[in-house]
């Protein structure tokens, strides 16, 4: 779990886009792409989510600068009908290409009800929330999912790998609210972190299985939609991978506009209800104060960051040193 650092500085939110932007002009992207994925990374430490914040920026960094992903890609759109958009990532990272594909599935969410965006030829995207957040702006629900190539193909491992611990692509829901937080399933598909892949765990295979089928089912489900609907198996993406090795992703986002099938401010004010009669009505889960809804703690950090600074944890601290030093930019605080 994303849990806030024990011990911290507080580091400003205009300052740390500056350094993770200048990071990534060093390595060779545009501004206009640099300071894009930086924005999204940084988005994720305001609310908390430190493992897809600024400190995957030293791993993104180094596929950059080693040749694993295209650094200035030919971002388009591909083909379209009335419902869908797909988008060529020319094998760059995700955020970028995702963003145009989910700014064309809410294009056609507004014309038509409902948009799909997919995108091809892609690193990681990082948080699917990003995608789904977007249209949550836009007055849609949003779904995003991203799928890998050739997951499930476990050919030649000895012993073969337990299926309980299959793939953890990434999947988010993204509900918008009135005056209640909006409701935000942000996360992995693996009922176990990836950390927790060890025999201490593997008597809850046995103890709780059906929390295992409900997680190899959600894996099964995102690597398709986000992988094979998204061109995984097209004859073109064994060269583009092969020439951006780090470009194995595909990627789906699909918006629904809420105002098509009901009035807008209906809708938000019985999501409001749901959330405030949860909250009001429901014992927290243990160790906890309330009973919170996904996407309400992030809403929460997202305010005490914007007001206080970003909690900067030990691990961040020193992901942006060793980038700091690395790429030669200055460090986003003093000392």
């Amino acid at each position: 779990m994303n849990r806030p650092p024990e011990a911290f500085i507080h580091v400003q939110e205009n300052e740390l886009v500056s350094f993770t932007t200048a990071c990534f002009e060093k390595v060779g992207l545009s501004s206009h792409h640099a300071a894009l994925i930086s924005r999204l990374l940084v988005n994720s430490d305001m609310r908390g989510v430190r493992s897809h914040g600024v400190r995957a920026a030293s791993g993104y960094t180094r596929t950059f600068a080693e040749g694993n992903c295209n650094t200035r890609p030919d971002v388009k759109i591909i083909s379209e009908s009335p419902t869908s958009v797909v988008v060529d990532g020319d094998g760059t990272l995700g955020y970028w290409p995702m963003v145009e594909a989910t700014n064309g599935a809410i294009r056609k969410a507004r014309e038509n009800g409902m948009g799909m965006g997919l995108v091809r030829h892609i690193g990681h995207y990082g948080s699917a929330g990003h995608y789904t957040r977007m249209c949550m702006e836009a007055g849609c629900i949003g779904f995003s999912v991203q799928g890998y190539r050739n997951m499930g193909n476990a050919r030649g491992q000895d012993p073969k790998p337990q299926i309980g611990y299959i793939g953890n692509p990434p999947l988010c829901f993204g509900i918008p609210s009135g005056e209640e937080p909006p409701v935000v399933q942000d996360v992995a598909t693996r009922i176990l972190a990836d950390y927790q892949q060890s025999p201490e765990f593997d008597d809850l295979l046995t103890r709780i299985p059906a929390a295992f089928f409900k997680s190899i089912g959600y894996g099964a489900v995102a690597t398709i939609l986000g992988g094979a609907l998204a061109g995984a198996a097209l004859p073109e993406a064994d060269e583009v991978q092969e020439r951006w090795p780090a470009a194995n992703h595909g990627g789906m986002v699909l918006a629904i506009h809420i105002e098509t099938v009901i009035p807008e401010e209906d809708f938000r004010e019985e999501v409001d209800r749901f959330v405030k009669d949860v909250r009001e009505s429901y014992e927290p889960m243990p160790g906890y104060d309330e009973a919170l809804l996904p996407g309400a703690i992030e809403e929460q950090r997202m305010a005490l960051h914007r007001k206080q600074g970003i909690r900067f944890g030990e691990i961040e601290q020193d992901t942006v040193r060793e980038m700091s030093t690395r790429l030669d930019v200055p460090l986003p605080w003093n000392g």
